[in-house]
């Protein structure tokens, strides 16, 4: 008789089993050993992938092992994989470039870091791979559509702009390869993959633009089975057993408790007395914006040094790595977020790096800055990433899981931490962090309203604009992610509240013992996990303290 797998091994094998089901994925964050492949998107692949992730599940529920903190994760991430599988996206999310597979192999894989012999050779090797893989995934759109899962008629025609976008570029990989390999690239994006694009783009208009779902059925629920579906994809993000229905009151519940302190701190700032008068000030006001990038750029270095000098008032361990700020390159700004973070190098060869787009500068929201700056660096998630690093300890799972609960929960709480560390500079960058949190208690609102309850587009639409500063543009395009990519966007305001909530319990346990401090090391000490699995963390932390 074998013995049992420990929970380190039981982390390493579904570390190996999420690579192979997003395997550029894995290469970006340096997983190594499927460098050369692309996603199987067959059902064979899948099932074989389904039974590998379902046996490591039940292994890890039944162990014995002592680490349950590790075991907790292994749990959720395999039930994730599953989630994903059982969700069939593949064959209905069409455009979103993060999340839909054809337009994600055209973002990602342009991003590689190819560095020696050995990495090159991979990377053609992928390049060969692609007509196969456009191959599969048009027939998952065929399956999608006599199945009764159609995607959303508008997201069909997106995808085939995004696709057409990507064949009018003369270069479309721009990595820098040795004589003999780059003519080689060129070679078989021109011969095998660029017809195979247009192939792909040819169904796309041919075969799936008119075949799917109007504005007015965008959600999952108009989906056979898509109830059961969305629940589980929101399980997955919030990492909670909170409900579909639940999640939606708690985004109403949110919004109007916001209106209170939009009306207050408006107040003092404006002269205004409403929620929604303040929201179109910020919306419309030109002073509003920044001058020029100087201006925005000064503004987020001293936010980052002001809350870097505060941190250890609040903080046990910093990260050893520093955080820097920079603009977005100037190539990526035209298409690039207002603001993103990049980790430290593992052997601390770079810092962290805070990324503050300056492209048009001019139109760009000033009162957000100090909650970006907040948010993506320091105290959000510089701290949490470079510390997770530093947890050389524990499995690879344990630093790199991706848990969009526990990884932008902690940055919104940074953002309302930084309120309470007393490091926003004026009223106005205040009422930025008002206006960031409204989009994302407004997302609980929304996703649920489409996926769950059947709203129209419209009503999603109607309803940022209500509630939200986004301007239009934002509304579309954030419209258009809740659609393709349902549940995720709940995970951002739910694991802020279960964090909050956490803290809150061990307040009342401890009493003048609390240290917040000590809350901090516990949260951060233990890398990205389920909010479930933290919370058990933090009350047994809470309780040895007492």
């Amino acid at each position: 008789m074998t013995d049992a797998p420990t929970a380190a091994a039981l982390a390493d094998d579904l570390l190996d089993a999420q690579a192979v089901e997003m395997p550029v994925v894995a290469t970006l964050v340096g997983i190594p050993g499927h460098d050369r492949d692309l996603p199987d998107l067959t059902l064979p692949a899948q099932a074989r992938l389904r039974e590998r992730v379902t046996a490591i599940l039940e292994q890890a529920r039944t162990s014995s092992d002592d680490d349950r903190v590790t075991l907790g994760l292994v749990v959720h991430q395999a039930e994730a994989i599953l989630a994903r599988l059982d969700a069939r996206m593949e064959e209905f999310v069409l455009a979103d470039p993060m999340d839909a597979q054809g337009a994600k192999m055209l973002s990602f894989l342009p991003q590689l870091n190819i560095n020696g012999e050995q990495a090159e050779q991979d990377f053609l090797a992928r390049l060969a791979g692609l007509p196969a893989f456009y191959e599969t995934l048009a027939q998952r759109h065929r399956d999608g559509i006599a199945g009764g899962r159609a995607p959303v008629d508008r997201m069909a025609r997106k995808a085939v702009a995004f696709v057409d976008r990507f064949l009018e570029q003369d270069s479309p990989f721009p990595q820098r390869l040795c004589a003999e390999h780059a003519a080689e690239r060129d070679r078989v994006y021109t011969e095998q993959v660029r017809p195979a694009l247009r192939a792909y783009r040819d169904v796309l208009a041919d075969e799936v633009v008119g075949k799917g779902r109007d504005d007015d059925h965008p959600g999952l629920c108009h989906l056979e089975g898509g109830q059961e579906v969305y629940a589980a994809l929101a399980r997955m993000h919030t990492t909670t057993a909170l409900t579909p229905r639940e999640l939606h009151d708690i985004g109403l519940d949110v919004i109007a408790k916001l209106d209170e302190e939009y009306r207050e701190i408006g107040g003092r700032e404006f002269g205004l007395h409403t929620a929604a008068e303040v929201q179109e000030r910020l919306r419309t006001d030109p002073a509003m914006r920044w001058r020029d990038a100087d201006e925005l750029l000064t503004s987020a270095r001293a936010a980052v040094v002001r809350a870097t000098e505060a941190a250890k008032q609040w903080f046990k361990r910093v990260p050893k790595a520093e955080c820097v700020v920079e603009p977005v390159p100037e190539a990526d700004g035209p298409v690039a977020s207002g603001a993103y973070y990049y980790p430290p190098a593992l052997d601390g060869s770079k810092p962290g790096t805070f990324f503050a787009n300056t492209y048009r500068a001019e139109t760009r929201d000033k009162f957000i800055a100090e909650s970006l700056a907040f948010h993506e660096a320091v105290p959000g998630h510089h701290f949490q990433i470079a510390l997770a690093q530093e947890m050389t300890d524990v499995p690879m799972l344990r630093r790199l899981a991706e848990v969009t609960a526990h990884a932008e929960g902690w940055a919104l709480y940074a953002e309302r931490l930084a309120d309470e560390m007393g490091l926003f500079s004026n009223d106005l960058m205040r009422l930025g962090m008002l206006a960031e949190d409204s989009m994302r208690a407004a997302r609980l609102v929304v996703d649920t309203g489409i996926h769950a309850l059947g709203w129209t587009r419209q009503q999603c639409v109607d309803y940022l604009r209500a509630h939200t500063v986004m301007n239009e543009t934002e509304v579309q395009s954030e419209t258009d992610r809740y659609i393709e990519c349902p549940g995720q966007a709940l995970a951002y305001m739910v694991g802020r509240l279960e964090l909050q909530r956490m803290r809150r319990a061990a307040e009342a346990k401890l009493g003048e013992k609390f240290d917040v401090k000590d809350f901090h090391d516990v949260v951060l000490s233990t890398g990205p996990l389920p909010m479930s699995v933290l919370a058990d963390v933090v009350a047994q932390w809470a309780e040895a303290q007492a």
